[in-house]
Formats: C-alpha cells, structure tokens, sequence
C-alpha cells in the first residue's frame, strides 16, 4: 500500500527569494511522445531520475503466486542483455550508480540516481534492465529465498503481524487483502517464465510516468526519454480491480502473543486525495495525531497517563482504497484504556473547535516551517513522481499551500464531524489482551505460509 502521511510530502519549504513557486516544475515532452516533469538544479553534478508504471502493482499478483510484483522489482537489476547479474551490477557499483526498482500494491516503480559524469552509461543500463531483463535462474532463486527469508524474519515482528491481519480483514474479499511481499508457499512458483509474462504484459510505454532532479536540462531530458524508454512497448491496460469500502468495520481481532506489550492497530474510512476537503483534513490530522509530540493523541495518552512510548494518526491513499489508521503500543493491561481514549479524541475533534493556537501552529508547520526534506535530488525526484502518479495538476503545490493557509477553525470542525467515525473503525491486536469485549480471536497469520 501507498501510504501518505502528512510528513511524507507536505514539509516543503524553499527560500522565498529563490522562486515564486514552491518548486519550478518544468513538462518535458520527448519527440517520441513520452512526458516528464523536471526540476533542474545544475549546483551539483547529479542526476535523480524516477518513474513508474500505473496500474501495476501487487494488486495484479494470481492469489497462487503472491509476490509476483515484487519478485519483479527485485530481480530487474539482476542482468540485462548480454550482462549477466554479477557483471551488470558491478557496472553499477563501478560508476557509483544506484539503480533499484520497487512494487507497492497499486504501482510499480523505478529510481537512478547517478553523477553526470556517468550519465551516459547510467541511462543505457536503465534502458537494458527495462527492456531486456534475463531473470537467469540463479538471481531468480537467490532472491525467492531472500523473500522467504524475509517473511521468517517477520514471523518474530508483531508490528509487522498486526500490519498482516488488518489488510486481510480490512480488505476482505479484496485483491488489497493479498500479501504483496508473498507468501512461503507462493514465492516458490513463481518461475522466470512467470517474471517474462508479467513484465512483457505490463512494463509499457503507455502507463510510464518519469520525473527528474538535478544537472539536466530540458533539451537533454527530451533526448533521454526516448533513449531510455523509447523501446517499451504500449501495453494492454491491466484489469483493475474494483474500490473497495473498509471491511468488518466496528470489530476487534486479536491475534494473541506473549508478549508484554499489546500493538494496537486503528482503521477507519478516510478522505480521497483529489477531494477538496483533503487539506483541510490534514490539518485536523494534524492537530489529532499526526505531529507526534504536541497532537492531541500523545497529550492526552502518552503525556498525561503514559498508556504509551508513541501514538500517531495518519492517512492511506491508495488507488481502491481511502484510510484513517491510528498506531501504537501499550502495556497489556491498559489495551481496553487505549482504545476508548483513542475513541474519546475522535469525539473531542468532532464536537470541539481546536484552538487557535493549534490551528496556526500546524498551519505553519504544514506550510513548511519545519521543512523535512527535498534536501536531495531524489527526495525532490520522489515528490514529483508522487504527484504524478496520483494525478496531480502541476500546480497542486501551491494549491495545497493556498488551501491550508485559508484553513479556519470552522473548516476543520465541518471536516472532523463529516470524516471521523470511531464506530466504522476496525481494530487488530497483537498480544495477549483481556477483557476485550466481542473481540475475534485470529488463530493463523493469514497468507503467510
């Protein structure tokens, strides 16, 4: 899943004096037809290239060869045409190049970053592994076992644990509810032939979104992208999936551990990024949990009783599926506390105005006062290919930084009492709690073996 906390992609903040804009995005358009956005900054030699391809995620994983996205991104860079996977990365690390792919469950995705020294190697080693990738059979199984691994590994994790069972019953009956990672069982079939057929199916021209960081200008942009990407084929769209609403709303499950404390995991419906509200939900968020020290979570349950180390809220944004999900931990004992005092500030945030103080501290903080990043040409190569895939206008910046300094008090109350619903949140524990009433117990870790 895409997740998009507000500390993801909206501390943002240049200096005034430089440009108008919070970030000079320039939209190149190659003479093949292939777009991007550029942000050029010539004050170091680098290069930050990122893409992706819509649309082509786990969501597309066969229920019997979970992870077949994922096995993608992970063997990609594993030899291209005539180079075999030790050769081909030794390129890289030669020439300093870091090269990676990577798959969430709605998307797949690509990142470069390379001094513009090796430039010209760089780009021809990304068009190799695009269009002419091996999966030889020994990185194939090296990286099926580095996922099994993986899994084995997490079996000791009750974050990760918890993070299991909620897409499995948050998502019920929905491809989300699938183990994009994959599971012991199903990373075994997947073959080289199944990563030829999925990659030959879904990597095309057509679903490409490129963005770019650094000592390139637009001229030169135009020529790469048809270098790099130019051989792709156009693909037929994937079926996608259907949107889903949250499942087994109002619930309790508990997957029990002995363990001494208890992971406490939060879900309710949550607010589409292209909706107007979607600032001002922020805000409120904000203020709720999402600012760590200083929301109204930690005050009231860390501060005040100290139920915990951390609490925080925060938003999921994914393709079928909108979320407001709370995490955190408490010791065993005070499980049942916990969840009705996460209850009780979603009541408070409905039927009080926040404060003054509250609604400008985070609106400075949003705005960019305490700027957490775009300090790289990837983290700025990263923002602009988020904004695309999600398809935002150019110019949501600004209209992001607009809508948030117009916030008022009144605003975020309408906004609270229209999204906050503490009885269609689903909730999964992982410990040993007692005295949770009506709750499911979950026997077996779901799509895992």
């Amino acid at each position: 899943m895409r997740i998009m906390p507000a500390l993801l992609i909206l501390f943002i903040a240049f200096p005034a004096h430089a440009r108008d804009k919070v970030l000079d995005i320039e939209q190149v358009t190659s003479p093949g037809g292939i777009k991007a956005w550029l942000v050029e900054d010539h004050s170091v030699p680098v290069i930050a290239m990122q893409f992706g391809f819509r649309g082509v995620g786990g969501a597309l994983d066969p229920v019997d060869k979970q992870g077949l996205s994922r096995m993608l991104s992970n063997t990609l860079d594993e030899g291209a045409g005539e180079l075999d996977s030790q050769t081909f990365q030794k390129e890289l690390r030669d020439l300093s190049i870091g090269l990676s792919f990577g798959s969430d469950r709605d998307d797949f995705s690509g990142s470069l970053k390379t001094l513009s020294q090796n430039k010209k190697r760089a780009f021809e080693l990304t068009a190799l592994a695009l269009t002419k990738p091996r999966f030889d059979e020994e990185p194939v199984k090296r990286m099926r076992e580095a996922n099994q691994s993986r899994i084995r590994s997490s079996l000791t994790d009750p974050d990760w644990m918890t993070a299991r069972i909620m897409n499995d019953r948050a998502f019920e009956g929905h491809v989300y509810s699938q183990n994009s990672g994959g599971s012991l069982s199903s990373l075994e079939k997947i073959s080289p032939e199944d990563l030829r057929a999925f990659h030959k199916n879904n990597i095309g021209k057509n679903n490409l979104v490129v963005a770019v960081s650094g000592d390139m200008t637009k001229e030169e942009l135009a020529t790469t992208l048809d270098n790099i990407f130019g051989d792709l084929p156009d693909v037929k769209p994937p079926a996608q999936a259907p949107d889903i609403a949250l499942q087994n709303a109002g619930k309790v499950f508990v997957f029990k551990q002995d363990i001494p404390q208890t992971i406490v995991e939060m879900m309710q419906p949550g607010i589409d990024r292209h909706h107007p509200d979607y600032q001002l939900a922020q805000v409120m968020n904000f203020v709720l949990g999402s600012s760590g020290f200083g929301s109204r979570l930690t005050e009231e349950i860390r501060e005040k009783r100290g139920l915990t180390y951390g609490i925080y809220s925060y938003f999921i944004d994914m393709k079928h599926f909108d979320g407001l999900q709370v995490s955190t931990s408490t010791e065993t004992k005070n499980t049942a506390e916990m969840i009705s005092l996460v209850k009780v500030e979603w009541e408070k945030m409905k039927n009080e105005p926040i404060s003054e103080q509250e609604l400008q501290d985070a609106k400075s903080y949003l705005i960019g006062s305490l700027p957490l990043g775009l300090t790289s040409t990837d983290d700025i190569a990263g923002l602009l290919l988020s904004l695309q895939m999600d398809e935002m206008p150019v110019d949501y910046l600004e209209q992001r930084e607009d809508k948030i300094k117009n916030a008022t008090a009144a605003d975020v109350q309408r906004v609270a009492k229209e999204l906050l619903d503490s009885n269609k949140m689903i909730t999964v524990l992982t410990g040993n709690p007692e005295n949770i009433a009506g709750s499911v117990p979950i026997e077996k870790l779901p799509n895992v073996e």
